[in-house]
């Protein structure tokens, strides 16, 4: 109960950040239902997602004053951060050139750190150490960048009744993601300008070209290795849990919290 409000905090705070990247992404859907200023209005769904970042401060103010000065810092590096990724992401779109590197670090930002927080966020309000509230941040960070490596798998090979998004959006998009890189690095040289091409065109793609960038994933062994690396993280947040120090029970729990995270992909 007394981590609550923390919770609800950040929680209004990606609610918040969801409702402006889908203006931004221009996405029909979210978790399987129209998006904000798809079924209002855009001008809505902006006052909407600024009236609750503004909401996610005042839930905080639930604390004392020692506490409410540990968390703010936290929350507002991390507000800043998630934004300076989606910049990135937005970035990246326009750019001809982009690194793995440049990706895992710009999904860190735009994804990681938020779940890195709430785990740090939890370990103040509980009082534990600040070398287990590191280690939780560090468990966050690695189910993070687990969790948006799979969101890209998902986007161009889940089952579109189940995703709660437009599957192949990605690509519409034409965002490099861990897929597109990978393939870049691992298709033949004609597979590799077909992506290109697509790509740098500011004509949208046509169903069938969508279908073509996936099935060129496929086969140049980008899907196979975006699994790899989800996996290779979720281990990482996975020993992580079990270097913990405390209750082997209250480990339990947050093991099949981490399990049920990283459980969409079958």
């Amino acid at each position: 109960k007394k981590a609550l409000p923390a919770a609800l905090s950040l929680e209004v705070f990606h609610n918040f950040s969801l409702v402006h990247d889908d203006i931004m992404d221009e996405a029909p859907i979210r978790r399987g239902k129209p998006s904000v200023h798809t079924k209002w209005d855009i001008n809505t769904a902006i006052l909407s997602g600024d009236v609750m970042l503004i909401a996610a401060y005042q839930l905080l103010e639930a604390y004392d004053a020692a506490m409410f000065r540990t968390l703010v810092p936290l929350f507002t590096r991390t507000a800043r951060e998630v934004c300076e990724g989606q910049q990135y992401d937005m970035d990246f779109e326009k750019l001809e050139s982009v690194s793995l590197d440049d990706y895992l670090h710009m999904i860190r930002l735009k994804t990681a750190v938020l779940i890195g927080a709430a785990m740090q966020m939890g370990a103040i309000i509980a009082g534990e150490s600040k070398t287990v509230q590191d280690q939780c941040y560090d468990i966050g960070l690695n189910l993070g960048l687990a969790f948006q490596l799979q969101d890209d798998y998902l986007d161009a090979f889940a089952d579109p009744s189940k995703f709660g998004k437009q599957v192949g959006g990605d690509i519409i998009e034409k965002k490099k993601t861990y897929l597109y890189l990978r393939a870049l690095e691992r298709s033949n040289e004609i597979d590799r300008q077909r992506l290109i091409g697509w790509y740098q065109q500011t004509a949208p793609l046509r169903p069938e070209e969508v279908q073509t960038v996936i099935d060129i994933f496929k086969n140049s062994g980008a899907a196979q290795d975006n699994l790899i690396a989800v996996r290779d993280y979720t281990q990482k947040a996975f020993e992580g849990i079990g270097l913990l120090e405390g209750d082997s029970g209250n480990k339990k729990i947050l093991l099949s919290f981490a399990e049920e995270l990283m459980g969409r992909i079958q």
